[in-house]
């Protein structure tokens, strides 16, 4: 494919999605053009690292076809107009196969997309196939029986994370610009810090979902990952609003996110830093790290210290709280599909056993403890504009490995145990987005975790661009493949 001006295919590969927007708009490349060049760099790269795991190629070329029309003639375009974009494998989609990691899904090619599928449709992203994910999008590793390990684009013997592994991997190895994930204890947030990319959780109900079997559900949510702050936003904006069909879906902001990103301001800002959250061992290198986001802050005139909200209870109430949802979600194929028993990973089977032995008081407790913990965070983030953690507590660990069982010579009592400066967060319901800040000795990414206040993604996106900026990494990209 040829070079666009002074950019070959691969620069474009990694030219931030708001800036190939204005190129398709200015009519410096067309849809078509762009749909091919990323088509191409896929048929190189993907073998490598197996992050999508679907492909729609005739699909996309007919949708950039129409695009690229619809901007020869002028019309009204929608936000996303001719930008390549992944779906996440769990995530429904109309005519194309779904399979939800699991080989009881395999052959699902679902009649109805998504709302967020719909959304992305009409803001004009041009879905070139399906990210992998574990099964169910169970587990912070990516891997599952249909379609194998996911691979880290920086050495592909080691893991991208979970659950949106296959989303994240995508953006770093510059064969997807926007790719759409979900999170529940950190699944768009670790897959993001373990490749070098950006990943945001939005408040729940920001970006409203269906079908939902959990239509009351704040806890997993639907988010971006992209590789700049911008980027972010600019998917977050096609993405959110309310919908009749999700009751807790929120209005729009007043100012679009975009415009937040693309207004940078961190100045005066009183930011807590926590190692650790009081919850688990952390890697030296990764504290020695993400602390530098702290010197940054500081540099752009934040007051930066010290200090954690009271997460008292907030591993033993994730572990009920999911064991329930799991029950909720997957409890009634447990205990009567034998194929279900048959196929299904032990990590999902683990939560479901674990979530039908809670007693009444135990998840009476957990509901309880979980506004506790609100109360005590809410009281902290009254002092405090934003609250900065190390998003994951070890750098990316070999790609066979299901999960770690100790950090910094401690050992994990649980396979949650390690992601609980993700889940903490999770639990409070306050927005997050995991930004790129280091490395490891062996090339490897490490990513510093950026909480703001309650609703407040507005602020925490003018933020996270000023530390973004102060520390730019969108011009990195894997050297092995």
């Amino acid at each position: 494919m040829a070079a666009k001006g002074n950019l070959s295919a691969e620069d474009l590969c990694f030219t931030p999605a708001v800036a190939l927007r204005e190129m398709l708009r200015g009519k410096v490349i067309s849809p078509v053009e762009l749909i091919e060049i990323f088509l191409e760099r896929i048929e190189k790269i993907n073998p490598a690292i197996n992050a999508y795991v679907t492909l729609v190629p005739e699909i996309a070329l007919e949708k950039a076809r129409k695009a690229e029309s619809a901007i020869m003639r002028g019309d009204e375009i929608g936000l996303l107009a001719g930008l390549p974009v992944s779906i996440k494998d769990v995530v429904p989609t109309a005519g194309i196969r779904t399979t939800y990691g699991s080989k009881l899904y395999e052959n699902l090619v679902p009649a109805e997309d998504a709302l967020i599928v719909e959304r992305i449709k009409e803001a004009g992203g041009i879905i070139l196939g399906k990210t992998n994910t574990p099964e169910f999008a169970a587990g912070a590793s990516t891997f599952n029986q249909v379609f194998g390990i996911t691979r880290n684009p920086w050495n592909t013997a080691f893991t991208v994370g979970g659950s949106s592994g296959g989303a994240a991997a995508s953006v770093a190895a510059g064969i997807g610009p926007l790719a759409q994930g979900s999170d529940l204890g950190g699944s768009l947030r670790i897959p993001a810090t373990f490749c070098g990319v950006v990943g945001l959780r939005p408040s729940p109900g920001r970006v409203p979902k269906y079908p939902n079997e959990l239509n009351w559900d704040d806890l997993s949510v639907q988010g971006p990952i992209a590789r700049t702050i911008p980027d972010t936003a600019l998917f977050l904006d096609a993405m959110c609003g309310p919908d009749s069909r999700s009751p807790v879906s929120l209005p729009r902001e007043e100012a679009t996110f975009l415009q937040a990103a693309q207004n940078p301001e961190a100045k005066k800002l009183k930011i807590a830093w926590s190692d650790n959250l009081n919850l688990t061992p952390v890697d030296p290198v990764v504290l020695r790290e993400a602390r530098k986001a702290m010197d940054i802050f500081r540099n752009l005139g934040c007051d930066v210290v010290e200090d954690c909200p009271d997460f008292a209870g907030a591993r033993e109430t994730a572990l009920i709280l999911r064991g329930v949802r799991f029950v909720a979600l997957y409890g009634e194929q447990y205990q009567n599909n034998p194929e279900f028993r048959r196929w299904v990973n032990p990590l999902v089977t683990g939560n479901i056993d674990y979530g039908l032995k809670l007693s009444v008081e135990e998840i009476a407790w957990a509901h309880r403890q979980r506004s506790e913990i609100w109360n005590r965070v809410r009281a902290f983030f009254d002092r405090y504009d934003l609250l900065l953690t190390p998003t994951a507590p070890l750098p990316p660990f070999l790609a066979g490995v299901k999960f770690p069982t100790e950090i910094a010579g401690q050992p994990m009592a649980n396979y949650l145990d390690w992601a609980m400066l993700t889940y903490a967060i999770t639990l409070t319901g306050h927005p997050a987005v995991s930004v790129p800040c280091g490395w490891t000795g062996n090339g490897l990414p490490i990513g510093v975790q950026i909480a703001g206040r309650h609703h407040g993604e507005v602020a925490l996106l003018k933020a996270a661009a000023a530390y973004e900026q102060a520390a730019p990494w969108a011009d990195k990209r894997p050297k092995l493949i």
